[in-house]
């Protein structure tokens, strides 16, 4: 799952938060298939999706704390 491998390399220190999708991309081919599937789970979104991301920025984003994330 997408969001699970993006909490990895948060938790491994591989991405530092806040991210753009751009650095995930750097550092893994997780959004090769589906590249809008940060905004598309980030809270707020139209067609509601699980939230899994918060906007904290233009393009930035982080984990939201219900998902297990703890800084």
């Amino acid at each position: 799952m997408i969001y699970k491998t993006i909490r990895r390399l948060i938790r491994e220190g591989i991405l530092a938060e806040p991210f753009r999708v751009d650095s995930v991309q750097r550092v893994s081919n997780v959004l090769a298939r589906s590249p809008s599937f940060i905004s598309k789970h980030a809270i707020g979104n139209p067609g509601g999706y699980t939230e899994y991301f918060e906007r904290v920025g233009p393009g930035l984003y982080r984990l939201i704390e219900q998902y297990g994330h703890n800084k």
